[in-house]
């Protein structure tokens, strides 16, 4: 716990640091890459086991796949590129203005400040350190109080691998994330839920503090007409039910014909009894959060019903409020204003909208705000071009789930309601970096010609930059 004075004094004293070295070298950004690297190595079990008691069920494996291998690969990512990243890059120079010479300097932004979420605490917490600490900064990491043994665990875990004035771990309830929030730092990523992003933007704009907001929304998977079902289905189901739907980007509802509603409903009741056999004893299933989340994703689906939506679940498994395993299912024909088609779910229930046509499916994203991700299953390259063209996203993965958040090459972020900014590779570098524009004059210049007294050759060069630019 800490309280505002102690964290104006950590954010003081790591920019009286960062002030001594603004521009470190690759050698000292390479040192601390490789002490995170380390960190995540030795500490591999012990980080899955915290999670895992978080949750109250969490396979190993998951964490594994879902948060450490992508957390190793993004530093290894930094450590093979970033010396090339930071040097300075030529920019164009204008006609005009030769022999002078334009450049881009990379330099870090300071101090940044990282808001974890309690989801994949985590990736969430090293993807953006990695990315600032390639940059050259230091930053401040706020982890989720939803998670209190993997947040203890993880401070003193940076405690022990990092200096006081490099990276520093908060913990506490969201009294301090608002504090947090609102301190003066050059650069503040947040990822969460879009009514806290809210919260957080205002609270950063007191200091006008650069943000990058990484939040949700209900990211749709539209099935169009040349789909393979049985891909489509599995790929579909495995994106919704890793962490129990408990994802950002998870599939949040799918948009198919209406003839191959009843397909996907068998499909998808094979396709659990193939991923999650015998789910009521099943360790590899994770559990909901919390008591709070289990009761809301009883309620979405309770209301839907109530509605007059048709309740569909994968298996025969009844929910356990004890550990809080919630078993997937399925809502059709789900009234529009259900609650459930409003709120980003959040958890694995999903429910089918079938549509008539993709037309009408890109129709029916496009009513809606901008989803963080949106995945579309079809072999057609033409209908795959035009559901590119007509829709806005985060990101895209076609013919999968999941994967764009995986890759280095691509940004990862939101659109309008579903965050601003992105991160990731080289991308998260320049993020957290400002290139910082340098212009050089040549000591040969016609740049004397072009200031006061304002006589006849003054006029004739203008006119020649005003017709030649």
């Amino acid at each position: 716990m800490a309280d505002t004075l102690e964290l104006k004094a950590t954010l003081h004293r790591m920019r009286a640091a960062q002030a001594c070295d603004p521009l470190p070298a690759w050698s000292v950004r390479a040192d601390r890459l490789q002490r995170l690297e380390r960190m995540l190595r030795e500490q591999r079990a012990a980080f899955a086991a915290a999670i895992d008691a978080d949750f109250g069920q969490r396979p190993a494996e998951e964490t594994e796949l879902l948060e450490l291998f992508p957390s190793l690969s993004a530093v290894r990512h930094a450590l093979r590129h970033g010396k090339r990243w930071m040097r300075p890059r030529r920019a164009p120079t204008a006609l005009a203005f030769l022999p002078g010479h334009n450049r881009l300097l990379p330099q870090p932004r300071g101090v940044v400040g990282i808001v974890v979420p309690w989801n994949y605490p985590l990736f969430l917490a090293v993807g953006p350190l990695v990315d600032a600490l390639v940059a050259g900064n230091r930053a401040m990491v706020k982890m989720s109080e939803f998670t209190p043994r993997f947040s203890a665990l993880f401070a003193g875990q940076v405690a022990a691998y990092f200096a006081d004035d490099e990276v520093v771990v908060v913990t506490g309830d969201a009294a301090v994330a608002q504090t947090f929030s609102g301190l003066a730092f050059d650069h503040l990523l947040f990822t969460g839920s879009t009514a806290v992003g809210h919260h957080v933007m205002r609270a950063a704009s007191a200091h006008l503090t650069p943000v990058t907001l990484e939040l949700g929304g209900k990211s749709p998977a539209i099935i169009g007409p040349g789909a393979d079902m049985r891909r489509a289905v599995e790929r579909i189901l495995v994106g919704k039910l890793v962490n129990a739907g408990q994802t950002c980007i998870a599939p949040d509802y799918v948009l198919l014909p209406g003839a191959r509603v009843e397909e996907f409903v068998t499909v998808a009741r094979a396709t659990m009894t193939r991923l999650y056999p015998d789910l009521a004893r099943n360790r590899q299933y994770t559990s909901l959060i919390s008591d709070r989340h289990f009761e809301r994703m009883a309620a979405l689906r309770n209301e839907a019903a109530d509605a007059g939506a048709r309740v569909e679940p994968l298996d025969d498994a009844p929910a356990d409020p004890a550990r809080r395993l919630f078993p997937p299912q399925l809502l059709l024909d789900v009234p529009d204003d259900a609650r459930v088609m409003h709120e980003e779910i959040f958890g694995p229930l999903l429910p089918l909208v079938a549509c008539d046509s993709v037309a009408q499916a890109v129709d029916y994203v496009n009513a809606r705000p901008h989803p963080l991700a949106l995945y579309l299953f079809e072999r057609d390259r033409s209908t795959i071009d035009a559901v590119l063209a007509h829709t806005q996203a985060g990101g895209v993965t076609v013919n999968d789930t999941l994967y764009h958040i995986a890759q280095h090459g691509l940004p990862f972020g939101g659109v309008g309601a579903s965050g601003m900014g992105g991160y990731h590779g080289k991308a998260g570098f320049e993020t957290f970096s400002h290139l910082k524009p340098v212009f050089a004059q040549s000591r040969w210049n016609g740049a004397g010609l072009l200031r006061p007294p304002y006589g006849p050759r003054f006029r004739r060069l203008l006119e020649l930059l005003l017709r030649h630019g």
